[in-house]
């Protein structure tokens, strides 16, 4: 056979290969018929370089360590005691000044077993379901009951003493909650909160990610009625959420499209919703400070490979389907290493202030920002400890 039959030969057994992925290789192989959704960004000239180039961040002490696995959400108790934290194995814990105590659990599952601690965050995926994944925390600083939205079994709320927590929502016009992520609470009562997708649970998160998929909803719950009702749809990964200190609106962070908007809850756009600014990555969760500012936590900023992706939904259906597996997919996405920024923002969109660990050195990746007495207390689903870093 010729060289160039060698070659055409190879070249259609890796075609073919590629197409069948007999080994299970693809990011994709558990979702045969996933579907690339377009993501509509901004140009790339638009997209914020504002950089913190003393690197911050790594000023940050590190708390906790080993303590507490995958810390998504930090909120302190109406009395000021905490931070409360959910972590990897189902539990809601509190730091009482000198130990971490239980104080609640979603699953009403036996946690013998299934739901013990184990060596890495990545471990506990396969029972999360079972076990529970609580992300958002707020407590209603009026009953001081804390109100969760658990990824897997919805929005719940527990007493201020702990103990088993009660489902308040588990679907919307007929549509099951399948990722509910991050709440925030009216001064009325009313519970705000998002659910990132319809068709991943957070185990898939990555999928959804790749995919941008755009089944996510930002929904209410009326403590009255007992009804929840769908607010939003259609977004593509809608994470974190936070009342505006006047409660006029609130915000939230769209994941796949890097950005920030608000939606109207009084005056003449009530029941609209607006973009508030464009964000220099992918955000997880967003926070409100005493002041009335939003602390953003940037999962990763945007890349050239992410952002051309975003742009062209066949050609990344095409690459997901090559046997490349989800940890190269991602390392790519976020370019090539996880680094830790924090963007503070006014309540008109105006940009504040970055804190950045570009190398990844101390804080290598933020879900959240909880800022109290002078102190930004930071929780990364991924990481085994609390960054604490110390306002000027």
């Amino acid at each position: 056979m010729t060289p160039p039959g060698v070659f055409a030969g190879i070249f259609l057994l890796l075609a073919v290969y590629c197409a069948v992925d007999p080994f299970d290789h693809s990011a994709m192989s558990q979702f045969p018929d996933f579907e690339a959704v377009k993501v509509q960004m901004p140009a790339w000239s638009e997209i914020p370089a504002d950089r913190d180039h003393e690197n911050l961040l790594q000023k940050s002490e590190i708390r906790f360590s080993n303590q507490v696995q995958g810390p998504e959400s930090m909120t302190f108790d109406p009395m000021g005691r905490g931070p409360y934290t959910g972590v990897a194995d189902g539990r809601i814990i509190f730091w009482d000044g000198h130990k971490w105590n239980d104080f609640a659990y979603t699953s009403p599952a036996n946690r013998s077993g299934l739901c013990d601690p184990k060596p890495s965050i990545l471990d506990y995926s396969t029972n999360e379901h079972i076990c529970g994944r609580p992300l958002g925390l707020r407590f209603d600083k009026r009953s001081g009951d804390l109100y969760i939205a658990d990824a897997y079994l919805g929005l719940m709320k527990v007493g201020p003493e702990g103990g088993l927590a009660t489902p308040l929502a588990t679907e919307a016009d007929g549509v099951p909650l399948r990722f509910t992520n991050d709440l925030d609470i009216d001064d009325d009562g009313n519970i705000y909160f998002t659910d990132s997708s319809t068709n991943y649970q957070r185990r898939n998160f990555l999928q959804l990610v790749f995919t941008a998929d755009n089944s996510g909803r930002v929904l209410k719950y009326d403590p009255n009625t007992k009804e929840t009702n769908v607010l939003i749809r259609d977004l593509q990964f809608p994470n974190g959420l936070s009342m505006s200190k006047d409660g006029s609106f609130f915000v939230f962070c769209e994941g796949a499209k890097g950005r920030l908007s608000k939606y109207w809850l009084k005056g003449e756009k009530a029941g609209s919703t607006e973009v508030m600014t464009i964000l220099p990555g992918h955000p997880d969760n967003v926070r409100t400070n005493d002041k009335g500012e939003f602390w953003v936590a940037i999962h990763c900023r945007r890349t050239i490979y992410s952002h051309f992706l975003a742009l062209y939904p066949n050609i990344r259906r095409f690459w997901l389907k090559l046997p490349i597996s989800a940890k190269i997919h991602y390392l790519m996405q976020i370019g090539g290493r996880m680094h830790a920024a924090v963007v503070k923002y006014s309540p008109e969109g105006e940009f504040l202030q970055m804190l950045e660990d570009r190398p990844g050195k101390v804080v290598k990746a933020v879900s959240e920002v909880e800022e109290k007495d002078g102190k930004l207390w930071m929780g990364s689903v991924l990481m085994p400890f609390v960054a604490v870093y110390q306002l000027d």
